[in-house]
């Protein structure tokens, strides 16, 4: 018998699916919040979750990861209201086993339920995951976690990984991760750049070549693929593979064999293959700027990393560990921190991620190897300047006159709320100049939550 929680605000939701999960057998109890909701969680052994999005304190999305890294790793089934494809896409990245809207049928809520359990079944009986390796990997917030999950699959396994993100959030570290988890850990990484490879060297470089193929070729050369043998072949950012090499390299994938240039015959090889890009592969596929046989050839697992801006959590842990790694190996002191140093950390941008990061914390020790203590003072002058402008743009949001303020009174008591909270949207994005995350600091919504309201207000925050 499963035990099974129902979230939603709405009884008769409530009461709905507590008798079909009795039908079939099983205990179901139930949260009219969030908050209960990860307080019921937390203190017995849940096997699946039933998830509305629009709950009084907050979205039921803010609770999908937290729900997913609980001890007991129940699936979770959103059901919501709202048929919000954006949703959905954030639920099923986040781990939820399916996303069901409220006017299924309860054929298809049945359904959906029992596959869960099955796959739960399933699950149980398989190895744990390993004790990953995260070599220059650093962070848990609930986003990395989910990085991680997929990581260990990966490790586990042959298939072929694409890992993407921006840049400067780590995409090499994880590929290397990959590696160093995997039954290939003992032989070749090699890393292939492609955006330094040369389109007229491109074949010769990958495939090695043969004695006298070419105009200087003095004797054979054994390529970058060849060097991967019974190891993993790392493409970082793919997408500049030349187009005319993309046919020649899926042939690769799809065989394991290739022909050196010069070279009579074929040249079988045993290698793993994880990809890397920053850029939209799709956007480029349907461009035709990239193949997409190809691509659906690179992704049988996807990794997305996401940017430092969306992992605020990680920026403290992050900072410490970099910081003791780099006066370790300048041989200076451990340095302290002020409250205020993490606060305008957090309220930077971080365009370049990690890397960026990473950076910050060398010009800091540059600048003040003797320094005990780190102020915001000590920052990179611009990361100081961006703090110091996104402070100083900021513009009080103007007052209603009275006219307006005699027409508000004038509705229904839930149009005026709709009003006001359409009011304080549009003055938070104003005087935040749009900025999502000071916009989160100064409500005190999430950020999921807050998107949530724009989209239902029709209020853009890119405009």
């Amino acid at each position: 018998m499963a035990n099974v929680l129902i979230v939603d605000d709405d009884e008769l939701v409530c009461e709905m699916l507590c008798v079909m999960v009795e039908d079939l057998g099983h205990q179901p109890f139930s949260a009219t919040t969030l908050n209960q909701a990860y307080k019921a969680a937390s203190s017995r052994d849940v096997d699946v979750v039933f998830l509305d999005i629009r709950m009084p304190d907050g979205n039921g999305l803010e609770l999908l990861p937290k729900l997913r890294h609980l001890p007991a790793e129940p699936e979770v089934i959103i059901v919501t209201g709202l048929g919000d494809a954006d949703g959905a896409e954030l639920a099923i990245k986040n781990g939820a086993w399916d996303y069901i809207q409220k006017s299924s049928s309860t054929k298809e809520m049945t359904l959906t339920f029992l596959r869960a359990l099955q796959y739960r079944e399933e699950k149980r009986g398989r190895k744990p995951h390993m004790a990953l390796k995260l070599t220059g990997i650093v962070g848990s917030s609930e986003r990395m976690k989910v990085c991680y999950d997929l990581l260990a699959q990966a490790a586990s396994s042959e298939v072929n990984v694409l890992i993407v993100g921006e840049t400067g959030t780590g995409k090499e570290l994880f590929a290397r991760a990959v590696h160093e988890n995997s039954d290939r850990k003992l032989n070749n990484f090699v890393v292939v750049d492609c955006t330094a490879l040369p389109e007229t060297l491109v074949e010769s470089v990958l495939f090695g070549y043969e004695k006298g193929a070419f105009t200087g070729a003095d004797k054979s050369h054994e390529g970058l693929i060849r060097q991967a043998e019974g190891g993993t072949l790392f493409l970082d950012e793919i997408g500049e593979l030349p187009v005319s090499m993309q046919k020649s390299f899926l042939r690769v994938l799809e065989e394991r064999r290739f022909r050196p240039v010069g070279g009579k015959s074929e040249v079988e090889v045993d290698f793993r293959l994880v990809s890397a890009t920053n850029k939209n592969l799709d956007a480029m596929g349907e461009a035709g700027l990239f193949r997409k046989d190809l691509l659906f050839r690179l992704r049988t697992l996807t990794v997305e990393l996401p940017p430092l801006r969306e992992r605020v959590d990680d920026i403290k842990e992050l900072t410490i560990s970099h910081m003791t790694r780099l006066c370790d190996q300048y041989r200076i002191a451990t340095k302290g921190f002020s409250p205020e140093f993490f606060d305008a950390l957090a309220g930077y941008e971080w365009p370049g991620n990690v890397r960026e990061l990473v950076h910050a914390v060398e010009r800091m020790l540059a600048d003040a190897p003797d320094v005990h203590t780190l102020f915001p003072r000590h920052l990179p002058t611009n990361i100081r300047v961006k703090l110091a402008r996104t402070l100083l743009e900021k513009q009080p949001a103007p007052e209603p006159s009275d006219v307006a303020r005699d027409e508000m009174y004038q509705v229904s008591i839930e149009e005026y709320r709709i009003k006001m909270e359409y009011r304080y949207l549009y003055n938070l994005l104003a005087s935040t100049g749009s900025n999502i995350r000071e916009a989160c600091r100064i409500s005190g919504l999430s950020r999921s939550h807050l998107y949530a309201l724009l989209k239902k207000h029709g209020l853009n925050p890119s405009r």
